[in-house]
């Protein structure tokens, strides 16, 4: 039987519609197979390992019994991966970590093997698992760029900037502005020395934009670099400018290669007013700015932003940053975590 459709046989009405909805059905339920694989996966990992602390705390069983252990369930799930004693005691590891199965459960449960053994070997404190847990789930990481985001301390960096958002953006807008900051921002990918100039950090930035964004963090979308702006006759030109989906704003980004200095702010006020005046629509919330200097003194910092009416942060950037050889031979390239990212697009 020929299962192929007559080339004279046209589809009926809507049928393209229906077929394109089925497929995104089909799609959506085998993603949740998937994930519904995966969870039962890591709870078994986890109860596996319950088990072997539960018995060698209370029976006095020593190490070696996961050896055997390893050996007769190999023997007896032949089709199934998973069962060295590697991984056996990573198992043990696991649920010495994670006491809460609640936990285990709705956060870690929803993350592939790989991830929670990158959890597990590379952060020491509970929280601090449990924080880039959750960040991975909220941001659908890879297991690449999760290890790069805990190797340059994502979170520790997060919302470090000196801003003046508390005083100047409504709650809770302030508080998500100013946890979309960081400080600093590491642009070590760029292959730039120490002394690289203003423009040519540009460039560069521009065309690692993916890497670039991951940098900046979840909702920031390019705009565009040297935009122009006419004001009065004259020409201006905003460094970097963006637009942040969850804040519903502009993000103006001006770079000194220098110092922080408070006349910087002044030049970086003025951009906020033009955006808001020429690009703002009535839906958006008012333009932030952030000025990225290469160094900058925290005290002088507060000083300059506490007369200023608009919101803005101050951080510092970071072009080089002394790692062990061992440990950046460890990152992945900036090619390897574009070309997963643009993995997610399709997906």
């Amino acid at each position: 039987m020929n299962d192929k459709p007559s080339a004279l046989t046209q589809p009926p009405e809507g049928y393209g519609e229906w077929l394109a909805e089925l497929k995104s059905r089909i799609h959506t339920a085998q993603q949740r197979a998937s994930l519904s694989v995966n969870r039962e996966l890591v709870l078994l990992y986890w109860q596996i390992g319950q088990d072997i602390l539960t018995r060698q705390a209370t029976q006095g069983w020593g190490a070696k019994v996961i050896e055997r252990l390893a050996h007769d369930l190999r023997n007896a799930f032949p089709e199934m991966k998973g069962f060295s004693r590697t991984n056996l005691l990573y198992m043990r590891s696991f649920a010495e970590a994670w006491t809460d199965e609640q936990i285990v459960q709705q956060v870690v449960g929803q993350l592939p093997w790989g991830h929670n053994l990158v959890l597990l070997t590379k952060l020491k404190k509970p929280e601090e698992r449990l924080a880039y847990a959750q960040k991975t789930l909220e941001h659908h990481w890879s297991r690449n760029v999760l290890v790069m985001q805990i190797e340059t301390k994502l979170i520790e960096r997060q919302g470090m900037a000196v801003t003046n958002f508390e005083q100047r953006l409504p709650k809770p807008q302030s508080d998500l502005a100013r946890e979309s900051l960081k400080d600093p921002y590491r642009f070590d990918f760029l292959g730039l020395g120490h002394e690289a100039q203003e423009r040519e950090i540009e460039r560069a930035l521009v065309q690692h934009v993916t890497a670039f964004l991951l940098e900046l963090g979840a909702g920031f979308a390019f705009v565009g670099r040297q935009v122009h702006l006419m004001v009065g006759g004259e020409d201006f030109f905003i460094d970097l400018l963006f637009y942040h989906l969850k804040l519903h704003c502009y993000v103006v980004i001006e770079l000194k290669a220098g110092d922080f200095k408070p006349e910087h702010l002044g030049q970086l006020g003025f951009y906020l007013t033009a955006v808001d005046r020429q690009l703002k629509e009535p839906q958006d919330q008012p333009t932030i700015g952030l000025l990225l200097c290469k160094s900058k003194n925290k005290v002088v910092a507060e000083y300059a932003l506490g007369d200023k009416t608009q919101p803005m942060g101050i951080a510092e950037y970071k072009l080089v940053e002394s790692l062990p050889t061992d440990l950046q031979s460890k990152l992945p390239s900036i090619e390897q975590i574009e070309r997963e990212l643009e993995g997610f697009s399709h997906e």
